[in-house]
Parts: structure tokens; C-alpha cells; sequence
């Protein structure tokens, strides 16, 4: 492998055809050395370790990381001991109990962690999950006056309430305790619950503020296991072994797009290793019929093929599929389930692909393309795809971006926004909220959702812009492609793909290996459907790797590819490429450049 040179960026790339600099990703010197020596790697290799901050003391920790190294004290979460003691009282007792989840994939996988932990001690645990056309996000005292109505005495959220003061007051009115399980940000004081676990909460010393819900749930069931451990009720019962139920963990941080570092970047790597047993009978029912085979399971397991049609439920049908997908242990009932959710999901996509097309005709046409937060709003737009098509003008744009649904009828819009590193989108809405333009927001830096009228969604386009313009202008200046190894296409092979595996899982706090190639052809570039190009790059002297650029067909990138012109700089990550068992790897193209343009 050649040293690409920095220059004026990496290949001398200064603007690409996405409008971005090349970078290669900075790495000390002294730690890659170190890499090489003590634990044997590649120079390309050791220098991406040490790009990811990794100093030699902590790499073999990382390449391998284990939970019982990581594992968090349960105590150091605020107010965890005491939600496990109510839980254990409550189990004793034979208090009727349910769990309360939000509608997402990290909702499901928290609920179905505390429906299994009760189950293995012999009780089942109802689930509850709002419909997200009717009911809207979170908690509300309608649905606490439901779960009163039907004997429940105690309510577990999951994945919300930690900003739910009204239902939560009003749940207490009724005689309802609640337990709240969150992990999203926090302003002022916390609801008056029975108990609130959440790392993002003030006064939390746990640490563990990047844990989606289902990682807290995880350490809730830790501490579960030792409140019950301490008043003996293994005499006569077998103790859960958590282990088993990793993979639910692993999904909620994988599907929630977590930071991937410390117990976290553990909790996904050993959770991906038991979903590879596909145990869980709903995940192997939602792999069978996704048309996928059983094998090593990835974060593309998870966030690709999983996960999507899991969020399907709450998106565009029946709010609690997923949870109860995940929680079923009848294989029969699993299939039927990740039926509906698959047919539910190719729906979704064709609602989806109409709101996007509609979205960025809107923004086109409003000459918002530059501004620093887009914001796109419309009557009609179905509330469950507004959050994917935000992702996908964020990934178009490259800058935060909110999609509004509007109900014509109420007048008021229920919105998802997806934002840029740099830029803390859910301080943003917050402060909107604040500010009386919204009349519900919140979420974390990435994502956010929110509540507006109709006639307030300039103002909070106005709002937002203003607020967050000096950390988009940042955030787009430090908008690069990182890059971590040049490769010429013949080096492009299983080898180099496998070893730069053992930098997995890949994720936020952890990109995924980028690869440049320097000086490409384009051959046989073919439109496919979908909007994605396949073609090959091609050296000039025999040596060929086949590559596919994503929903590009639109973009700068994509006619570029189509046109043949020339060679080109291109950057991608490496992925397997097993069809008709050829054990191969192609490129998933990121971006590209012309090298007449590069200094």
C-alpha cells in the first residue's frame, strides 16, 4: 500500500464530487509501531487503530472486547437499585405489572429484555405500546388510564418517560407507580416517578451516557438478578443467565445508532456473536423471511436487514409487532409476526420513496438546499417515514434535516429530524421547545422528534437555522471523507477485508475502514433499480473490483459513474461478497474525484 500524501488533502483531493475534502484519519506515529510490535498487525492495520485513538495499552482490549472487563457497577446509575427493588417487590408480590415501550427497535428489544427476565422467574410481563398515528410518542395519562383499567399497578417505560411530567403526574393520580428506563437527554427536573434510570440524566455518574435503552435495560437486568440473588430467590430457582438475551442488547445499540466505545462497543460485540446462533425465534423467523441465511451475524444483520422491518410496525402498522416479535418464544407465532412486518416494511418503502421525492422537491424549489438545518414540511406526509427520509436528505445534503408531517385536519405537524456530527440537534429542539415553538421535542446530538402547528413551522425553521448556523458552518468545513488505507484494486481482496474486521463492530465512535483507490477506470457501469449504480473499477492492467454506489443515480456521483469519462479517485469501505459462494469482497463507493481537478 502507497502513502497517499496529504498535499491539499488526501490524493490532493480538496473537493470532491460530494463537495468534500479528502483526509487521511491522524494517527500517531509511536502508536502505530507500538501496534505493530506487540500485537503483531499490518501497518495499515496498526495505523487505523491508533486513527480511532487507541493506545497501546488498551488494543488488544478493544480487538477483543469483553464484558467482564467492562461492565458497568448497576449501582452507579441514579436511582438503579431502587427501580430493581421495586421490580423484585413486585415480582414477590404478584403485583400486576406492565411495560410500557416505545415504538422503535430500541423500544422492542428493551421491552422484550424485561419481559424475558420475567418470564425465566415465572411471570409474564404485558406489553404496551402507543400507537404512534393516535397516541404520538411516549406516555400519556390515556394510555395510563387504560393499563389502570386493566389491573396494573406498576408500569416499566422503556425507551421514554423521561420527560413524560404530565402523564407521569397523572399516572401517580390514578394510583399507578412508574419505573422509568431511558437513555434520551434530560431538561430540568426529573418527572416524579417511582424511579428513573437514565445516564443522560442529571446528577448520573454512571458514564454510560452513549447506552441506547436496551443497554440500560441490560445493566437493569444485572441489577435485577442481584436484588433477586440477595433475597434468595435461587434457592429453588435456576439464576437467568443474561448472556442469552445479548443480542436484543446488541440490536437496540446497533438500531439506535449509538457510540459504539467502552461497555457499549462490548454489549455490541458480544451481542452480535449470540445473535449468530439466531436463538431468538423471532430474529431467525425475521431473517428467514427476509430471504437472508443464517451466518455470523453483523451490524448489517442488525441495522439493515432487522431492524427495518422491526421499526415497520410502528411505522406504518401495528405498534407493538416488534416487541412482541422479540418476545414470543413460539416459533409458529414468530413466523407470523415477521410475515406481517416484512410485508409491512415493502410498504413502508413505497410510502417512503414517495415522501423523499416530494421532500426534495420542496426543498429544491424553496432554495433551502444551503441553508444550515433543512426543514421540509407537508400535509399528509405519514408521521412513521418522516425520520428515514430526514436520514436521507441529511445524507443527500449533507446537513441536519427535518421532516413534518402535517395533519390536515388538527393542524399540527409531527416531525423527525436526522443531524450532522458537530451539530447537537436535540439541544437545538429543546431550546425550540423553550422558546414555546414547539408543543413537544427532544431526543439526543443525531436525533430528535417534535410537535409543532402548522402555522409555527417557519418560525421554528427561522429558530433552528439562526441557533445552530455557527455549528453547521463548522460542521460542514470538517465535512471529509476519512480515509484510512490507499489499495489498489488487485489489493483488494478477502485478506485485507478480514484483517481490518477485527476493528468491529463498526458504528458511531468507531467509522467503518474507508479505502481509497487511486486512478480508477470505470467499466460497465449499469443503472439498477432503486437508484443504485453497479459497475467495476479496474487498474488498466487486468486487475478488476466489482463496486456499488448507493441510491446515487441522482447525484454528481452517480453521472459521474455512468458517463465512463476517465479515471477517477475513489473512496469506499470494503464488504463481503459471498453470492454463488465466491467469497469476494466489492466496494460500497462513498464518494469519488476527478484527478484533473485535484491539486
Amino acid at each position: 500500500m502507497a502513502d497517499g500524501g496529504q498535499m491539499s488533502g488526501f490524493l490532493g483531493v480538496a473537493r470532491s464530487l460530494s463537495g468534500r475534502l479528502w483526509t487521511q484519519r491522524p494517527a500517531d506515529p509511536e502508536a502505530v509501531r507500538q501496534h505493530q510490535l506487540r500485537l503483531g498487525l499490518s501497518e495499515p492495520l496498526a495505523r487505523a487503530l491508533a486513527a480511532r485513538r487507541i493506545g497501546p495499552e488498551g488494543a488488544e482490549a478493544y480487538l477483543s472486547p469483553t464484558l467482564k472487563a467492562q461492565f458497568p457497577d448497576p449501582s452507579s446509575f441514579l436511582d438503579m437499585d431502587r427501580a430493581a427493588e421495586i421490580l423484585v417487590d413486585a415480582l414477590q408480590g404478584g403485583r400486576p405489572a406492565a411495560v410500557f415501550a416505545d415504538y422503535d427497535v430500541d423500544g422492542a428489544s428493551s421491552a422484550a429484555l424485561l419481559v424475558r427476565w420475567f418470564r425465566a422467574m415465572g411471570a409474564e410481563l404485558p406489553i404496551y405500546v402507543p400507537d404512534r398515528l393516535t397516541e404520538g410518542y411516549g406516555p400519556s395519562a390515556i394510555a395510563f388510564e387504560r393499563l389502570k383499567a386493566q389491573g396494573t399497578e406498576l408500569v416499566v417505560t422503556v425507551d421514554c418517560g423521561a420527560a413524560a411530567h404530565e402523564a407521569i403526574a397523572a399516572a401517580t393520580e390514578l394510583g399507578l407507580d412508574v419505573v422509568v428506563i431511558d437513555h434520551h437527554l434530560m431538561r430540568g427536573e426529573a418527572p416524579a416517578a417511582a424511579a428513573l434510570v437514565n445516564p443522560n440524566r442529571p446528577g448520573c455518574n454512571s458514564g454510560q451516557g452513549m447506552l441506547a435503552a436496551a443497554g440500560v435495560s441490560f445493566v437493569l437486568l444485572a441489577a435485577l438478578n442481584r436484588e433477586a440473588r440477595r433475597r434468595g430467590l435461587f434457592a429453588q430457582r435456576g439464576e437467568p443467565d443474561l448472556r442469552q438475551w445479548l443480542d436484543l442488547a446488541a440490536l437496540g445499540a446497533v438500531c439506535d445508532v449509538t457510540q459504539l466505545v467502552g461497555f457499549n462497543r462490548a454489549l455490541a460485540a458480544q451481542g452480535l456473536k449470540v445473535m449468530s446462533g439466531w436463538a431468538n425465534p423471532g430474529l431467525k423467523a425475521l431473517l428467514e423471511v427476509s430471504g437472508s441465511k443464517p451466518s455470523p451475524a453483523t451490524v448489517f444483520h442488525a441495522g439493515f436487514i432487522l431492524g427495518p422491518r422491526i421499526n415497520a410496525g410502528g411505522r406504518i402498522g401495528r405498534a407493538d409487532l416488534g416487541a412482541r416479535l422479540l418476545s414470543t418464544d413460539d416459533p409458529a407465532e414468530a413466523l407470523a409476526l415477521a410475515e406481517e412486518l416484512d410485508a409491512l416494511n415493502a410498504s413502508r418503502k413505497e410510502v417512503e420513496r414517495q415522501v423523499l421525492d416530494e421532500a426534495v422537491e420542496a426543498i429544491e424549489a424553496s432554495g433551502q438546499a444551503s441553508a444550515p438545518v433543512l426543514v421540509a414540511a407537508r400535509e399528509g406526509w405519514h408521521p412513521g417515514v418522516v425520520g428515514i427520509v430526514a436520514g436521507r436528505l441529511r445524507e443527500r445534503y449533507r446537513r441536519p434535516a427535518i421532516v413534518i408531517g402535517i395533519d390536515p385536519v388538527a393542524r399540527v405537524g409531527k416531525g423527525s429530524g436526522r443531524s450532522q456530527p458537530g451539530v447537537d440537534l436535540g439541544r437545538g429542539i429543546l431550546a425550540a421547545f423553550e422558546q414555546g415553538l414547539l408543543l413537544a421535542g427532544g431526543g439526543h446530538a443525531m436525533a430528535a422528534g417534535l410537535t409543532v402547528r402548522a402555522d409555527s413551522v417557519e418560525q421554528l425553521r427561522a429558530f433552528l437555522c439562526d441557533r445552530l448556523e455557527a455549528d453547521s458552518v463548522l460542521a460542514a468545513a470538517a465535512d471529509a471523507v476519512e480515509i484510512d488505507a490507499l489499495i489498489a484494486p488487485g489489493g483488494a481482496d478477502r485478506r485485507l477485508f478480514e484483517d481490518f474486521q477485527r476493528l468491529a463492530p463498526f458504528g458511531p465512535g468507531n467509522p467503518e475502514p474507508m479505502f481509497a483507490l487511486g486512478e480508477v477506470l470505470v467499466e460497465q457501469p449499469m443503472a439498477m433499480r432503486g437508484g443504485h449504480i453497479r459497475c467495476t473499477l479496474s487498474d488498466g492492467r487486468g486487475a478488476r473490483l466489482r463496486a456499488i454506489a448507493w441510491r446515487a443515480s441522482d447525484t454528481d456521483l452517480g453521472r459521474r459513474l455512468m458517463s465512463g469519462q476517465g479515471g477517477l479517485h475513489v473512496a469506499g469501505r470494503l464488504k463481503a461478497d459471498d453470492y454463488n459462494g465466491r467469497q469476494g469482497v466489492q466496494l460500497e463507493i462513498e464518494d469519488a474525484a476527478d484527478p484533473r481537478m485535484c491539486v
